[in-house]
């Protein structure tokens, strides 16, 4: 316990952090099956809440060193501007930290002004902490530089630095934040893609397939989004629909009024539907798939269909007109033992057959690479997840761990992989370095 005391505050979020990761473990592992859906499911969004808190602190004592404590015994410091500006600051950091419990309390048809407002301070206080430690190591290398050639950096010069960094760190994460709340704001980009095909039949040559991706139903996107996505696949009249998973943040019974306008959907040969990592943190996925199946988009639970021309669905192999629309189970499911679930490629894929066009659903490119190890001879696998990392400079690191980002890619000479970035946006209502999108794959049969 002294030695406990004796830590500094951002090393106690770390411990902190630490100590609830390893409760979510211990509670996956031996209190998933035991508790009921409900008890469990807010057990996991508290420990994810904590955990995800417990980490920002860190951040948010570092954001109020550079903005606040370093300005406090300056002549800054005595304003009364500056006493205001520790409020705005609090008040930043609050909403910032408070936008992941708005998912206990404030998911209805239509966000709440509050879950928007906290949520948009938490993308500005990721570009913030960016920049703040960007500036930080361009201020050491400068001192260092001057350290080597024989300069001294006077105490005029580090007054003004004291004041500058974060004025221009607020002024940057300013001018980003609303560049990107104003593309976020804005219908998704429809892109044409078109996909040569091997084994395609000439009855389905041009087949349109157009693909959906991390809607993310939930504290900043409700039912009027979903009707605008709604109104821009039908203008494009679509013979498929897929929607690749993540398309809710929440249970089914809080979001069905706001996932109702999915059953204006129409497509010739059918809307289907496979599982993102959130289905599985809603822990109600069994609802979810009640639900979709009555507004006539079918779940895909590592199952297949085979599709025809004229919307069949063929049992049997009694002629060569189809193509198999195959999806798997999150890869998640697994992690978080989620009883029934899991990707099971095998069984998805049973009864499809290299002589045909095998299409595949998979929501993680990370899922798309696993099933091409084990099945190389897939034609096309559409994908989501990444988001195209979203926001700067989430970018990047989203870049690096997934092995696709976003786009097409050509992996063999006749199979393809489609990574989504994605329909709306998770939580934070911006988009920056990257645009949604809903995607219009036309199949051409290739020789």
């Amino acid at each position: 316990m002294v030695l406990f005391r004796q830590l500094s505050l951002g090393s106690k979020a770390a411990l902190a952090a630490v100590t609830v990761f390893v409760s979510m473990i211990v509670s996956r592992s031996y209190l998933a099956e035991s508790l009921e859906v409900r008890a469990w499911r807010w057990l996991f969004r508290l420990q994810l809440a904590l955990f995800v808190n417990s980490l920002m602190l860190i951040g948010s004592l570092y954001i109020w060193r550079c903005t606040v404590s370093n300005l406090c015994h300056s002549p800054v410091g005595e304003s009364t501007c500056f006493q205001l500006w520790k409020l705005v600051v609090v008040a930043f950091l609050a909403l910032a930290h408070s936008s992941f419990f708005t998912m206990f309390f404030l998911v209805a048809e239509e966000p709440y002004l509050l879950s928007l407002v906290a949520y948009s301070c938490l993308g500005a206080y990721i570009i913030m902490l960016f920049f703040l430690c960007i500036l930080n190591s361009v201020e050491q290398a400068y001192q260092l530089l001057a350290w080597r050639s024989g300069r001294i950096v006077g105490s005029l010069d580090k007054t003004r630095k004291l004041v500058l960094r974060p004025a221009l760190a607020v002024v940057v994460t300013a001018v980003l934040s609303v560049m990107g709340l104003l593309n976020a704001a804005q219908p998704p980009a429809v892109k044409t893609v078109e996909v040569p095909i091997h084994q395609l039949p000439p009855s389905m040559n041009n087949l349109k397939i157009v693909l959906l991706s991390d809607i993310h139903l939930g504290p900043t996107v409700g039912r009027t989004k979903m009707e605008m996505f709604v109104r821009m696949v039908n203008s494009l009249e679509p013979d498929i629909t897929v929607i690749v998973g993540d398309l809710s943040d929440s249970e089914a019974s809080v979001l069905r009024t706001a996932v109702t306008p999915l059953g204006q959907l129409h497509s010739r040969l059918g809307t289907y539907f496979v599982t993102g990592n959130h289905e599985y943190y809603t822990s109600d996925v069994s609802n979810w798939f009640a639900l979709l199946e009555s507004l006539h988009v079918r779940p895909l639970h590592n199952e297949n269909v085979k599709v025809s021309a004229t919307g069949a669905q063929h049992n049997a192999k009694e002629d060569n007109d189809w193509i198999c629309l195959a999806g798997v189970d999150d890869i998640e499911a697994d992690i978080l033992h989620y009883s029934g679930h899991g990707m099971d490629l095998d069984k998805a894929l049973e009864g499809c057959s290299p002589d045909h066009t095998t299409i595949l659903l998979a929501h993680q490119p990370l899922a798309a690479k696993r099933a091409l190890q084990a099945h190389p001879d897939i034609n096309l696998i559409l994908s989501g997840h990444t988001h195209a990392g979203q926001i700067f400079p989430m970018n990047v690191a989203v870049y690096l761990l997934n092995p696709f980002f976003a786009g097409l890619y050509r992996v063999a000479q006749g199979t393809f992989v489609y990574v989504s970035p994605g329909t709306a946006y998770y939580g934070i209502p911006m988009r920056l370095g990257s645009r949604a999108e809903i995607t219009e794959l036309i199949l051409k049969r290739a020789p």
